[in-house]
């Protein structure tokens, strides 16, 4: 099952210390995903992450466009949608 969404990271910026905003936002981005995809098995692939910490620990996307693959195991891998 393959599935595109964009996914607001806002909640990381609001919630978190300026410090500490893109490794909140890698916490939202998993939380979103394992609520839309119904699994606990999910792999945040490299390109995704570089993508939120590309502007620092203090400066990530306000959101990001993804997409997520299950397959019949349950494991969802999501990668960067361009």
């Amino acid at each position: 099952m393959e599935r595109i969404y964009t996914v607001p990271l806002r909640r990381a910026i609001v919630d978190a210390p300026k410090y500490k905003r893109s490794a909140k936002a890698i916490r939202v981005l998993k939380s979103f995903i394992k609520r839309h995809m119904k699994s606990d098995n999910i792999i945040i692939s490299s390109e995704v992450n570089q993508k939120i910490w590309e502007k620092g620990a203090k400066h990530p996307p306000g959101k990001i466009k993804v997409k997520a693959i299950k397959d019949e195991s349950g494991k969802v891998v999501v990668k960067l949608e361009a």
